[in-house]
Protein backbone atom coordinates (compact mmCIF):
# COMPACT_ATOMS: atom_id res chain seq x y z
CA UNK A 1 0.00 0.00 0.00
CA UNK A 2 1.35 3.43 -0.93
CA UNK A 3 2.37 5.62 1.97
CA UNK A 4 -0.13 8.39 2.74
CA UNK A 5 0.63 11.99 1.95
CA UNK A 6 1.92 14.12 4.79
CA UNK A 7 0.52 17.25 6.37
CA UNK A 8 2.10 20.36 4.83
CA UNK A 9 5.04 21.65 6.82
CA UNK A 10 3.52 25.13 6.50
CA UNK A 11 1.01 23.91 9.09
CA UNK A 12 2.98 21.35 11.11
CA UNK A 13 6.03 23.54 11.77
CA UNK A 14 4.24 26.62 13.25
CA UNK A 15 1.81 24.35 15.12
CA UNK A 16 4.68 22.52 16.83
CA UNK A 17 6.54 25.77 17.50
CA UNK A 18 3.45 27.26 19.14
CA UNK A 19 3.11 24.24 21.42
CA UNK A 20 6.82 24.16 22.28
CA UNK A 21 6.87 27.88 23.09
CA UNK A 22 4.50 27.25 26.00
CA UNK A 23 5.52 23.72 26.92
CA UNK A 24 6.25 24.49 30.58
CA UNK A 25 2.67 25.52 31.31
CA UNK A 26 1.41 22.18 29.94
CA UNK A 27 3.43 19.95 32.26
CA UNK A 28 0.62 19.70 34.84
CA UNK A 29 -2.20 19.26 32.33
CA UNK A 30 -4.31 16.11 32.51
CA UNK A 31 -3.17 14.22 30.53
CA UNK A 32 0.23 15.57 29.44
CA UNK A 33 1.94 12.47 28.03
CA UNK A 34 2.46 14.08 24.61
CA UNK A 35 3.98 17.38 25.80
CA UNK A 36 7.59 16.25 25.30
CA UNK A 37 6.82 14.22 22.17
CA UNK A 38 4.51 16.23 19.93
CA UNK A 39 5.29 14.00 16.96
CA UNK A 40 3.41 11.18 18.71
CA UNK A 41 0.18 13.03 17.85
CA UNK A 42 0.87 12.84 14.10
CA UNK A 43 -0.54 9.66 12.62
CA UNK A 44 -2.92 8.34 9.95
CA UNK A 45 -6.53 7.21 9.89
CA UNK A 46 -9.04 5.41 7.72
CA UNK A 47 -12.17 7.61 7.72
CA UNK A 48 -15.22 5.41 7.26
CA UNK A 49 -18.42 7.42 7.75
CA UNK A 50 -19.80 10.78 8.80
CA UNK A 51 -23.15 11.06 10.60
CA UNK A 52 -25.09 14.25 11.31
CA UNK A 53 -28.40 14.81 13.08
CA UNK A 54 -29.61 15.05 16.65
CA UNK A 55 -27.62 13.35 19.38
CA UNK A 56 -30.27 10.69 19.82
CA UNK A 57 -30.24 9.87 16.11
CA UNK A 58 -26.45 9.54 16.13
CA UNK A 59 -26.60 7.14 19.05
CA UNK A 60 -29.31 4.99 17.50
CA UNK A 61 -27.84 5.01 13.96
CA UNK A 62 -24.11 4.77 14.65
CA UNK A 63 -22.88 4.30 18.21
CA UNK A 64 -25.30 1.73 19.62
CA UNK A 65 -25.33 -0.56 16.56
CA UNK A 66 -21.52 -0.56 16.83
CA UNK A 67 -21.68 -1.54 20.51
CA UNK A 68 -23.92 -4.47 19.58
CA UNK A 69 -21.06 -5.86 17.48
CA UNK A 70 -18.55 -5.75 20.36
CA UNK A 71 -16.69 -8.97 21.05
CA UNK A 72 -14.06 -8.06 23.63
CA UNK A 73 -14.14 -4.40 24.72
CA UNK A 74 -16.11 -1.16 24.57
CA UNK A 75 -15.09 2.28 25.80
CA UNK A 76 -17.99 4.75 25.83
CA UNK A 77 -16.77 8.18 26.97
CA UNK A 78 -18.92 11.29 27.11
CA UNK A 79 -19.16 14.54 29.06
CA UNK A 80 -22.76 14.96 30.25
CA UNK A 81 -24.83 11.97 31.38
CA UNK A 82 -28.51 12.69 31.88
CA UNK A 83 -31.89 10.96 31.81
CA UNK A 84 -32.93 11.10 28.17
CA UNK A 85 -34.03 9.00 25.18
CA UNK A 86 -30.32 8.49 24.44
CA UNK A 87 -29.73 7.03 27.91
CA UNK A 88 -32.80 4.79 27.55
CA UNK A 89 -31.41 3.57 24.23
CA UNK A 90 -28.02 2.81 25.82
CA UNK A 91 -29.69 0.76 28.55
CA UNK A 92 -31.80 -1.12 25.99
CA UNK A 93 -28.71 -1.83 23.90
CA UNK A 94 -26.77 -3.27 26.84
CA UNK A 95 -29.74 -5.47 27.74
CA UNK A 96 -30.12 -6.59 24.13
CA UNK A 97 -26.41 -7.36 23.94
CA UNK A 98 -26.57 -9.38 27.17
CA UNK A 99 -29.55 -11.42 25.97
CA UNK A 100 -27.89 -12.10 22.61
CA UNK A 101 -24.70 -13.32 24.28
CA UNK A 102 -26.62 -15.66 26.58
CA UNK A 103 -28.64 -17.09 23.69
CA UNK A 104 -25.45 -17.59 21.65
CA UNK A 105 -23.73 -19.19 24.67
CA UNK A 106 -20.69 -16.95 24.26
CA UNK A 107 -18.02 -17.57 26.90
CA UNK A 108 -15.55 -14.79 26.02
CA UNK A 109 -15.74 -11.96 28.55
CA UNK A 110 -16.74 -8.53 27.24
CA UNK A 111 -15.28 -5.55 29.11
CA UNK A 112 -17.26 -2.31 28.89
CA UNK A 113 -16.20 1.01 30.39
CA UNK A 114 -18.57 3.97 30.58
CA UNK A 115 -16.99 7.28 31.51
CA UNK A 116 -18.59 10.68 31.99
CA UNK A 117 -17.93 13.93 33.80
CA UNK A 118 -21.22 15.59 34.73
CA UNK A 119 -24.30 13.99 36.29
CA UNK A 120 -26.41 16.35 38.36
CA UNK A 121 -25.69 18.92 41.06
CA UNK A 122 -25.03 16.53 43.97
CA UNK A 123 -22.50 14.56 41.93
CA UNK A 124 -20.54 17.79 41.37
CA UNK A 125 -20.76 18.93 45.01
CA UNK A 126 -19.47 15.67 46.49
CA UNK A 127 -17.22 14.39 43.72
CA UNK A 128 -13.63 13.55 44.75
CA UNK A 129 -11.04 15.95 43.36
CA UNK A 130 -8.60 13.17 42.47
CA UNK A 131 -7.63 12.58 38.86
CA UNK A 132 -8.43 8.92 39.53
CA UNK A 133 -12.09 9.89 39.48
CA UNK A 134 -14.91 7.93 41.07
CA UNK A 135 -15.92 4.36 40.18
CA UNK A 136 -19.62 3.67 40.77
CA UNK A 137 -20.61 0.63 42.77
CA UNK A 138 -22.98 -1.66 40.83
CA UNK A 139 -25.68 -0.93 43.41
CA UNK A 140 -25.80 2.65 42.05
CA UNK A 141 -26.07 1.73 38.37
CA UNK A 142 -29.86 1.91 38.38
CA UNK A 143 -29.68 5.59 39.40
CA UNK A 144 -27.56 6.14 36.31
CA UNK A 145 -30.15 4.47 34.09
CA UNK A 146 -28.05 1.34 33.51
CA UNK A 147 -29.01 -2.37 33.61
CA UNK A 148 -28.74 -4.63 36.63
CA UNK A 149 -25.28 -6.07 37.28
CA UNK A 150 -26.55 -9.64 37.48
CA UNK A 151 -28.02 -9.50 33.98
CA UNK A 152 -24.69 -8.34 32.59
CA UNK A 153 -22.59 -10.77 34.64
CA UNK A 154 -24.68 -13.72 33.48
CA UNK A 155 -23.86 -12.68 29.91
CA UNK A 156 -20.13 -12.40 30.57
CA UNK A 157 -20.16 -8.60 30.50
CA UNK A 158 -17.87 -6.81 32.96
CA UNK A 159 -19.06 -3.21 33.26
CA UNK A 160 -17.12 -0.36 34.87
CA UNK A 161 -18.76 3.06 35.32
CA UNK A 162 -16.49 5.97 36.17
CA UNK A 163 -16.79 9.75 36.46
CA UNK A 164 -14.11 12.44 36.51
CA UNK A 165 -14.96 15.97 37.61
CA UNK A 166 -12.81 18.80 38.97
CA UNK A 167 -14.44 21.24 41.34
CA UNK A 168 -15.86 23.76 41.04
CA UNK A 169 -16.76 23.75 37.35
CA UNK A 170 -14.24 21.74 35.33
CA UNK A 171 -15.46 18.82 33.24
CA UNK A 172 -13.68 16.47 30.85
CA UNK A 173 -15.16 17.19 27.43
CA UNK A 174 -13.90 14.31 25.24
CA UNK A 175 -16.52 12.09 23.66
CA UNK A 176 -15.72 8.87 21.83
CA UNK A 177 -16.64 5.22 21.50
CA UNK A 178 -14.05 2.51 20.81
CA UNK A 179 -15.12 -1.04 19.95
CA UNK A 180 -12.65 -3.94 20.25
CA UNK A 181 -9.72 -1.55 19.99
CA UNK A 182 -10.15 -1.44 16.21
CA UNK A 183 -12.93 1.03 15.38
CA UNK A 184 -13.73 4.41 16.89
CA UNK A 185 -16.52 6.97 16.69
CA UNK A 186 -15.94 10.59 17.72
CA UNK A 187 -19.30 12.37 18.22
CA UNK A 188 -20.08 15.88 19.36
CA UNK A 189 -23.18 14.78 21.29
CA UNK A 190 -23.63 14.10 24.99
CA UNK A 191 -25.98 11.58 26.55
CA UNK A 192 -28.71 14.15 27.09
CA UNK A 193 -32.13 15.36 26.02
CA UNK A 194 -30.95 18.32 23.88
CA UNK A 195 -32.13 18.30 20.28
CA UNK A 196 -29.04 19.91 18.85
CA UNK A 197 -27.44 19.48 15.45
CA UNK A 198 -24.54 17.09 16.06
CA UNK A 199 -21.86 15.33 14.08
CA UNK A 200 -19.97 12.05 14.41
CA UNK A 201 -17.08 10.62 12.43
CA UNK A 202 -16.22 6.90 12.30
CA UNK A 203 -12.55 5.99 11.87
CA UNK A 204 -10.25 2.99 11.83
CA UNK A 205 -6.50 2.59 11.58
CA UNK A 206 -3.63 4.07 13.57
CA UNK A 207 -5.72 6.92 14.98
CA UNK A 208 -7.57 4.40 17.16
CA UNK A 209 -4.30 3.65 18.97
CA UNK A 210 -3.96 7.37 19.76
CA UNK A 211 -7.48 7.43 21.17
CA UNK A 212 -6.71 4.34 23.24
CA UNK A 213 -3.57 6.00 24.61
CA UNK A 214 -5.65 9.02 25.64
CA UNK A 215 -8.33 6.77 27.16
CA UNK A 216 -5.78 4.72 29.09
CA UNK A 217 -4.22 7.78 30.72
CA UNK A 218 -7.50 9.41 31.68
CA UNK A 219 -10.15 6.74 32.08
CA UNK A 220 -8.26 3.44 32.07
CA UNK A 221 -8.12 1.13 35.05
CA UNK A 222 -5.00 -0.93 34.27
CA UNK A 223 -6.72 -3.19 31.77
CA UNK A 224 -4.89 -4.27 28.64
CA UNK A 225 -6.96 -4.39 25.48
CA UNK A 226 -6.74 -7.68 23.67
CA UNK A 227 -7.70 -8.16 20.06
CA UNK A 228 -8.31 -11.88 19.48
CA UNK A 229 -9.55 -13.06 16.07
CA UNK A 230 -13.26 -13.16 15.38
CA UNK A 231 -15.15 -16.32 16.27
CA UNK A 232 -18.29 -17.95 14.92
CA UNK A 233 -20.20 -16.98 18.07
CA UNK A 234 -19.29 -13.33 17.57
CA UNK A 235 -20.61 -13.35 14.01
CA UNK A 236 -23.97 -14.65 15.19
CA UNK A 237 -24.44 -11.52 17.31
CA UNK A 238 -23.45 -9.28 14.43
CA UNK A 239 -26.06 -10.86 12.19
CA UNK A 240 -28.81 -10.15 14.73
CA UNK A 241 -28.26 -6.38 14.64
CA UNK A 242 -31.32 -4.26 13.84
CA UNK A 243 -31.31 -2.29 10.60
CA UNK A 244 -30.42 1.39 10.81
CA UNK A 245 -32.95 4.17 10.37
CA UNK A 246 -33.27 5.75 6.94
CA UNK A 247 -33.56 9.54 6.67
CA UNK A 248 -35.24 11.59 3.95
CA UNK A 249 -33.59 14.43 2.06
CA UNK A 250 -35.20 17.19 4.17
CA UNK A 251 -34.23 15.72 7.54
CA UNK A 252 -31.09 16.80 9.37
CA UNK A 253 -30.44 13.10 9.91
CA UNK A 254 -27.93 12.22 7.20
CA UNK A 255 -24.79 10.15 6.71
CA UNK A 256 -22.12 9.62 4.10
CA UNK A 257 -19.44 7.01 3.60
CA UNK A 258 -15.91 8.07 2.76
CA UNK A 259 -14.18 6.44 -0.21
CA UNK A 260 -11.71 3.72 0.74
CA UNK A 261 -8.54 5.23 -0.69
CA UNK A 262 -6.19 4.11 2.06
CA UNK A 263 -4.84 5.93 5.12
CA UNK A 264 -4.98 9.72 5.25
CA UNK A 265 -2.65 11.95 7.31
CA UNK A 266 -4.26 12.72 10.64
CA UNK A 267 -3.33 14.66 13.75
CA UNK A 268 -4.78 13.66 17.09
CA UNK A 269 -5.61 16.84 19.01
CA UNK A 270 -6.24 16.20 22.71
CA UNK A 271 -7.51 19.14 24.71
CA UNK A 272 -6.68 18.22 28.30
CA UNK A 273 -7.90 19.52 31.63
CA UNK A 274 -5.99 22.71 32.43
CA UNK A 275 -6.74 24.51 35.68
CA UNK A 276 -6.94 28.29 35.42
CA UNK A 277 -4.65 29.62 38.18
CA UNK A 278 -6.70 32.83 38.26
CA UNK A 279 -10.10 31.14 38.43
CA UNK A 280 -12.87 33.15 40.06
CA UNK A 281 -16.64 32.80 40.15
CA UNK A 282 -16.61 36.29 38.67
CA UNK A 283 -15.42 35.84 35.06
CA UNK A 284 -13.96 39.34 34.79
CA UNK A 285 -11.54 38.44 37.62
CA UNK A 286 -10.34 35.20 36.05
CA UNK A 287 -9.36 36.40 32.60
CA UNK A 288 -6.16 34.76 31.40
CA UNK A 289 -4.61 33.56 28.18
CA UNK A 290 -6.20 30.30 27.02
CA UNK A 291 -4.02 27.20 27.50
CA UNK A 292 -1.97 26.29 24.45
CA UNK A 293 -3.38 22.80 24.01
CA UNK A 294 -2.74 20.86 20.77
CA UNK A 295 -6.29 21.71 19.72
CA UNK A 296 -6.05 25.43 20.44
CA UNK A 297 -2.65 25.62 18.75
CA UNK A 298 -3.99 23.84 15.66
CA UNK A 299 -6.99 26.14 15.40
CA UNK A 300 -4.91 29.32 15.66
CA UNK A 301 -2.37 27.94 13.18
CA UNK A 302 -5.11 27.14 10.67
CA UNK A 303 -6.48 30.66 10.94
CA UNK A 304 -3.06 32.28 10.58
CA UNK A 305 -2.27 30.10 7.52
CA UNK A 306 -5.57 30.74 5.72
CA UNK A 307 -5.14 32.36 2.31
CA UNK A 308 -8.62 32.57 0.77
CA UNK A 309 -11.54 31.53 2.97
CA UNK A 310 -12.38 30.33 6.49
CA UNK A 311 -15.72 28.64 7.17
CA UNK A 312 -16.69 28.00 10.80
CA UNK A 313 -19.72 26.11 12.13
CA UNK A 314 -19.80 26.32 15.92
CA UNK A 315 -22.38 26.37 18.77
CA UNK A 316 -21.03 29.61 20.21
CA UNK A 317 -18.37 32.28 19.77
CA UNK A 318 -17.13 33.64 23.10
CA UNK A 319 -13.35 33.20 22.86
CA UNK A 320 -11.77 36.57 22.07
CA UNK A 321 -8.40 35.06 20.99
CA UNK A 322 -10.34 33.23 18.27
CA UNK A 323 -12.04 36.47 17.21
CA UNK A 324 -8.70 38.30 17.13
CA UNK A 325 -7.25 35.57 14.92
CA UNK A 326 -10.22 35.82 12.56
CA UNK A 327 -9.84 39.62 12.43
CA UNK A 328 -6.19 39.16 11.47
CA UNK A 329 -7.28 36.82 8.66
CA UNK A 330 -9.86 39.35 7.44
CA UNK A 331 -7.18 42.05 7.42
CA UNK A 332 -5.10 39.82 5.12
CA UNK A 333 -8.00 39.63 2.66
CA UNK A 334 -9.30 36.22 3.76
CA UNK A 335 -13.09 35.78 3.62
CA UNK A 336 -14.65 34.53 6.88
CA UNK A 337 -18.06 32.88 7.27
CA UNK A 338 -19.42 31.93 10.72
CA UNK A 339 -22.56 29.86 11.32
CA UNK A 340 -23.56 29.67 14.95
CA UNK A 341 -26.43 29.71 17.46
CA UNK A 342 -27.81 32.81 19.15
CA UNK A 343 -29.36 31.70 22.44
CA UNK A 344 -27.58 28.45 23.23
CA UNK A 345 -26.20 27.81 26.75
CA UNK A 346 -26.35 31.47 27.77
CA UNK A 347 -25.69 30.78 31.45
CA UNK A 348 -22.68 28.59 30.64
CA UNK A 349 -21.32 31.27 28.31
CA UNK A 350 -21.60 33.92 31.02
CA UNK A 351 -20.02 31.70 33.69
CA UNK A 352 -17.09 30.45 31.62
CA UNK A 353 -16.27 33.55 29.61
CA UNK A 354 -18.23 36.51 31.01
CA UNK A 355 -19.87 37.20 27.67
CA UNK A 356 -22.31 35.71 25.16
CA UNK A 357 -22.15 34.90 21.48
CA UNK A 358 -24.37 37.87 20.61
CA UNK A 359 -22.22 40.34 22.56
CA UNK A 360 -18.99 38.91 21.22
CA UNK A 361 -20.18 38.95 17.61
CA UNK A 362 -21.49 42.51 17.98
CA UNK A 363 -18.02 43.62 19.07
CA UNK A 364 -16.52 41.52 16.26
CA UNK A 365 -18.68 43.35 13.70
CA UNK A 366 -17.70 46.74 15.14
CA UNK A 367 -14.02 45.85 14.84
CA UNK A 368 -14.58 44.59 11.30
CA UNK A 369 -16.37 47.80 10.25
CA UNK A 370 -13.48 49.83 11.66
CA UNK A 371 -11.09 47.69 9.64
CA UNK A 372 -13.07 48.23 6.44
CA UNK A 373 -13.42 51.99 6.96
CA UNK A 374 -9.86 52.79 7.97
CA UNK A 375 -7.94 55.09 5.56
CA UNK A 376 -5.86 53.30 2.97
CA UNK A 377 -2.50 54.48 1.54
CA UNK A 378 -2.76 56.29 -1.79
CA UNK A 379 0.51 54.78 -3.00
CA UNK A 380 -0.44 51.63 -4.99
CA UNK A 381 2.83 49.92 -4.03
CA UNK A 382 2.20 50.50 -0.32
CA UNK A 383 -1.40 49.33 -0.29
CA UNK A 384 -2.29 46.29 1.79
CA UNK A 385 -4.92 43.82 0.57
CA UNK A 386 -8.55 44.86 0.86
CA UNK A 387 -10.21 43.26 3.91
CA UNK A 388 -11.95 39.97 3.32
CA UNK A 389 -15.72 39.54 3.38
CA UNK A 390 -17.35 38.71 6.71
CA UNK A 391 -20.58 36.69 6.84
CA UNK A 392 -22.31 35.65 10.07
CA UNK A 393 -25.40 33.43 10.26
CA UNK A 394 -27.53 32.30 13.19
CA UNK A 395 -29.06 28.84 13.05
CA UNK A 396 -32.81 28.65 12.44
CA UNK A 397 -35.05 25.60 12.52
CA UNK A 398 -36.99 24.61 9.43
CA UNK A 399 -40.49 25.88 10.24
CA UNK A 400 -42.30 22.98 8.58
CA UNK A 401 -40.21 20.47 10.59
CA UNK A 402 -40.27 22.24 13.95
CA UNK A 403 -42.29 19.45 15.61
CA UNK A 404 -40.24 16.60 14.14
CA UNK A 405 -38.06 14.70 16.62
CA UNK A 406 -35.09 14.67 14.25
CA UNK A 407 -35.11 18.45 13.65
CA UNK A 408 -32.41 20.13 15.78
CA UNK A 409 -33.30 23.22 17.79
CA UNK A 410 -29.67 24.42 17.88
CA UNK A 411 -26.38 23.58 16.18
CA UNK A 412 -23.64 22.05 18.36
CA UNK A 413 -21.18 20.45 15.97
CA UNK A 414 -18.34 22.56 14.63
CA UNK A 415 -16.55 22.59 11.30
CA UNK A 416 -13.53 24.60 10.31
CA UNK A 417 -12.98 24.61 6.57
CA UNK A 418 -10.15 25.64 4.32
CA UNK A 419 -7.33 24.09 2.33
CA UNK A 420 -6.41 22.03 5.40
CA UNK A 421 -9.76 20.85 6.68
CA UNK A 422 -10.76 19.52 10.04
CA UNK A 423 -13.91 18.00 11.44
CA UNK A 424 -14.02 18.58 15.16
CA UNK A 425 -16.14 18.29 18.27
CA UNK A 426 -15.28 21.71 19.59
CA UNK A 427 -16.70 25.04 20.66
CA UNK A 428 -15.32 28.54 20.16
CA UNK A 429 -15.37 29.11 23.92
CA UNK A 430 -13.17 28.32 26.94
CA UNK A 431 -14.66 24.82 26.95
CA UNK A 432 -12.60 22.18 25.15
CA UNK A 433 -12.94 18.70 23.69
CA UNK A 434 -11.00 16.01 21.95
CA UNK A 435 -11.16 15.70 18.20
CA UNK A 436 -9.64 14.30 15.06
CA UNK A 437 -8.24 16.48 12.30
CA UNK A 438 -7.98 15.85 8.60
CA UNK A 439 -11.49 15.09 7.25
CA UNK A 440 -14.51 17.26 6.78
CA UNK A 441 -18.11 17.45 5.61
CA UNK A 442 -21.29 19.18 6.70
CA UNK A 443 -25.02 19.27 6.22
CA UNK A 444 -25.93 20.49 2.75
CA UNK A 445 -26.32 24.26 2.57
CA UNK A 446 -29.63 23.81 0.78
CA UNK A 447 -30.98 22.09 3.90
CA UNK A 448 -29.37 24.38 6.47
CA UNK A 449 -31.36 27.52 7.25
CA UNK A 450 -29.64 30.41 9.03
CA UNK A 451 -30.66 33.99 9.74
CA UNK A 452 -27.91 36.24 8.30
CA UNK A 453 -26.32 39.16 10.13
CA UNK A 454 -24.82 41.84 7.93
CA UNK A 455 -21.65 43.60 9.15
CA UNK A 456 -23.57 46.88 9.21
CA UNK A 457 -26.02 45.58 11.84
Amino acid sequence: MASPAEFPQSFVRPWKELLQSRRDEQQNDFPCYYVNNIDSLITTSLPKSLYVGTGHSIYTRALLPAILTAKHSVQLITCYWAASPSLDAICDTLEQLAIARVEANIKTRLRITIGFSSFGLFQKLFHPASRDGYVYDPSKWSKLGLPDQQLLQNAGIDLTVKSIFFTPLSVMHPKFVIVDGKRAWVPSCNVSWERWFEGCVEVEGAIVDRLLAFYDRVWGHDDELQRPPDSVDDIQIEQSMPSQLQANNVSATQSIEFPTNGPVPTIFLPSPHHRNPRFSFFPFLSQTNPPMTPLNAALLTLFSNAQRRITVLTPNVTSWPVVESLLDALARGVDVQIRTSKGMMLIEQLVTSGTTTSWCLRKFIQRYNALVNQPRPSDPEAQSPAPGKLEIFYYKQLDDRRDQEDEPVETWTERVGGQVKKLVCYSMSPASKVNISGITSSRSAQKFFFNPITPSD
